[in-house]
C-alpha cells in the first residue's frame, strides 16, 4: 500500500472516531449527565402495553355491556342493607392522591400498632413508619418457617395477628355480637322453592326433597335446620344405587345416585392432608381435594352465609360400591396396582391416567359427597362469569390485576350497579381468602328468585392448599371496591376476638365429620391469620373513605341501636 493511501485511510479512521466521540458527548450532556437509556426498542413495549390495555377495556365492555341499561348506571346514596347503591371510587374519594396507588395493588398508610394512639394519629401522615397494606397487598409474606405468625415492619417492630385488638373497628358492632353468631336482617326467608313452585312434601319425602323445597331467596338452608344433618347422615350411610362419571370438568368426579332417589357429587381422595400445593403449580393445574370441599362447607356454615351445598366425608368401599356398579369406559379404567391396591382413573382433562390413578388401601377410599341442588328443569340456575376471574394463563394477567380502578367499571354494570350482588361477591372473596381458594371463575344463581338473590358457593376443591401463603389477590373485590357488609365485619371481629376463634369453631364443627381430622393443623392457624389480615384491609378502606360508604348497612344499624340506647 502506498504512503498516500495509508495517510488517507488513517485520516478517515480519525474522522470516524472523532465524530463518534462528539456524538456521545452531546448525548451524554443532553441527558443531564446520566447514562443514556436504551433505544426506542425499549419504549415500544410500554406503548404496546397501553394499546393492549385499551383493547382489554373494549373487551370488558363487549363481555359485560350487552346487558347494560344506561339509565340504571346512575346511582344515588342509599344505606339499605339488602339493596345498597354503589358509588364509584371517585365519588367516594374525589381527592384521592394518585401517588398512593400502585400497579395492581392499593397503597395504604395503615398502621402496624393497632392500639397505639400516636400511631393511629399518624395513620395518614406522609412518611408514617408503618405501611401494612402495601406490604400485604404486595404479598410480602412470611416464609414457612415463621411459626410464631409475627410479621416484621421495616423498623423492626413486630406484628402478632393474635394480639391485634382492632379497637378502632369495634365501634361498628355491639359487644354482644362477639359472643354469638351475627345474623343479618333476612327479609325474604319465606320466599322459598316450595312457595314459588306451589309444591308440598309427602310423609315419605327424602332428605334431598326437603332440602330442595326449603331453599329460600336468602340462603340454601335455614340456620340450625335439622334437615341438613339428616341429609349429611344419609349421604354417609345410604347404599349407592348407581354411579357415573360427570361429564366435563378438568378432573375426575363421580355422580352418585342413592337408592331413595337422592344424588351427590363424589370427589375422591388424591393425596394426604399434609401434602400442600407445590410452589411451582399454577392454581388451575392443582389437584382438587376432597377434604377442601368438606372444610369449605363447614366454613361457609360458620360464617353464616349458608350458600354452599351440604358436603360430608365418607369412607367408600371401591370393590362393592364403585367397581360393582361401574360400566362402560369407567369400568375399563379399573386395575390392580403393583401394591395390590384397587385403582381407577376415569377420563378427564387432567390427571386421568394410570400415572395419576386413584387407589384404595387396598380398596378403602376416602371421598367427599356434595348434595345435588334441585334439577335445573325444576329450579333453573344461571351461570355468571365472575368479574374478578383470573386469566388461567401462564403469562397473561387479567385486567383487574393491573388496574386498581377496575371496580369502577364493574359498578356501572348490572347486576353490580345496584342491589346485593356486588357485596355478595365481596363476601365470597372473603370466604375464598380464608380458605385460600384462587379458582373462582364463574358462579351461579337460582333464576327462580331473579337477580336479587345470593351467588351459590360451589366448587371449592382447590382450597386449603397452602397454609403458609396468604394470596392477597383473592381479596381484590374487597380492597378495590372498599365495600363490606356490617354483619360480615362483625363476624370477622367475633372470629378474631373470641371467646372462640375461627380455628376453634372450625375444629369443633369438623370433628362431627366421619373423616375427621379433615385439615392439617397449619390450616387452622392460617384461617386465624387471614381473619386479621382481612380486618386490616377493611381498616385500610375506612382510612380512605367514610364509614357509611364502606360498611353496607352501617347507617341503619347505627340509627336502630341509637334509639335502643346500645350506642
Amino acid at each position: 500500500m502506498k504512503w498516500k493511501e495509508r495517510v488517507a485511510l488513517a485520516l478517515g479512521v480519525s474522522v470516524v472516531l472523532l465524530t463518534s466521540v462528539l456524538v456521545l458527548d452531546i448525548r451524554y450532556a443532553s441527558s443531564g449527565g446520566r447514562a443514556e437509556q436504551p433505544d426506542a426498542g425499549f419504549i415500544l413495549p410500554a406503548l404496546r402495553h397501553g394499546t393492549a390495555r385499551q383493547k382489554e377495556g373494549k373487551e370488558f365492555q363487549r363481555q359485560f355491556l350487552d346487558k347494560h341499561n344506561p339509565a340504571a348506571a346512575a346511582v344515588v346514596p342509599s344505606n339499605n342493607l339488602e339493596h345498597p347503591v354503589l358509588p364509584t371510587a371517585q365519588q367516594q374519594q374525589p381527592n384521592a392522591n394518585n401517588d398512593d396507588m400502585e400497579l395492581g395493588v392499593v397503597a395504604s398508610n395503615a398502621t402496624l400498632n393497632d392500639d397505639d394512639p400516636a400511631a393511629q394519629q399518624s395513620n395518614n401522615e406522609q412518611g408514617s413508619k408503618a405501611d401494612v397494606m402495601r406490604d400485604l397487598l404486595k404479598g410480602k409474606r412470611s416464609s414457612p418457617s415463621d411459626t410464631n405468625k409475627t410479621y416484621k415492619n421495616s423498623d423492626g417492630s413486630g406484628l402478632d395477628h393474635r394480639k391485634s385488638q382492632f379497637k378502632d373497628l369495634m365501634k361498628y358492632i355491639v359487644p354482644a355480637e362477639l359472643s354469638r353468631p351475627v345474623q343479618g336482617h333476612l327479609r325474604e326467608l319465606d320466599v322459598t322453592v316450595m312457595r314459588l313452585r306451589n309444591v308440598s312434601l309427602s310423609e315419605d319425602a327424602t332428605s334431598w326433597e326437603k332440602f330442595h323445597v326449603s331453599i329460600s331467596k336468602e340462603e340454601l338452608y335455614h340456620e340450625d335446620d335439622p334437615m341438613i344433618d339428616e341429609l349429611l347422615q344419609d349421604m354417609t350411610s345410604l347404599e349407592f344405587y348407581n354411579i357415573s362419571q360427570k361429564e366435563g370438568g378438568t378432573q375426575l368426579k363421580l355422580v352418585i345416585e342413592f337408592a331413595p332417589g337422592g344424588m351427590a357429587m363424589l370427589k375422591p381422595m388424591r393425596f394426604p392432608r399434609e401434602q400442600e400445593t407445590l410452589p411451582n403449580h399454577f392454581y388451575f393445574t392443582d389437584y382438587e381435594r376432597h377434604n377442601a370441599e368438606i372444610a369449605a362447607f363447614h366454613l361457609d356454615r360458620i360464617m353464616g352465609f349458608r350458600r354452599a351445598p351440604p358436603v360430608v366425608g365418607r369412607l367408600v368401599n371401591m370393590t362393592t360400591e364403585l367397581y360393582a356398579l361401574a360400566t362402560g369406559e369407567l369400568l375399563r379404567t379399573f386395575f390392580i396396582s403393583p401394591a395390590q391396591n384397587l385403582c381407577f382413573h376415569g377420563k378427564c382433562s387432567y390427571y386421568c391416567d394410570t400415572g395419576h390413578a386413584i387407589c384404595g388401601h387396598p380398596d378403602q377410599m376416602e371421598a367427599s359427597l356434595a348434595a345435588f341442588l334441585p334439577d335445573k328443569e325444576f329450579v333453573p340456575r344461571k351461570t355468571w362469569r365472575h368479574p374478578w376471574r383470573r386469566s388461567y394463563h401462564k403469562r397473561k394477567k387479567a385486567q383487574w390485576e393491573e388496574d386498581d380502578q377496575y371496580c369502577d367499571q364493574v359498578r356501572q354494570l348490572p347486576p353490580y350497579n345496584e342491589g346485593r350482588r356486588l357485596v355478595d361477591l365481596i363476601d365470597l372473596a372473603i370466604f375464598d381468602f380464608l380458605a385460600g381458594n384462587m379458582d373462582r371463575h364463574h358462579y351461579e344463581t337460582l333464576s327462580l328468585f331473579g337477580n336479587q338473590t345470593f351467588p351459590i358457593h360451589l366448587d371449592q376443591g382447590r382450597a386449603f392448599g397452602r397454609p403458609n401463603h396468604d394470596e392477597m389477590s383473592i381479596l381484590a373485590p374487597l380492597y378495590q371496591c372498599c365495600l363490606v357488609r356490617r354483619t360480615t365485619l362483625a363476624t370477622l371481629l367475633r372470629f378474631h376476638h373470641g371467646p372462640l376463634r375461627l380455628s376453634s369453631l372450625m375444629r369443633k364443627s369438623l370433628a362431627r365429620d366421619p373423616l375427621d381430622p379433615i385439615l392439617a393443623a397449619g390450616h387452622f392457624d392460617a384461617m386465624d391469620r387471614r381473619v386479621a389480615i382481612t380486618l386490616r384491609v377493611i381498616r385500610h378502606c375506612l382510612s380512605r373513605h367514610e364509614a357509611d360508604q364502606v360498611i353496607v348497612g352501617f347507617a341503619d344499624w347505627k340509627d336502630k341501636n341509637s334509639k335502643m340506647g346500645n350506642l
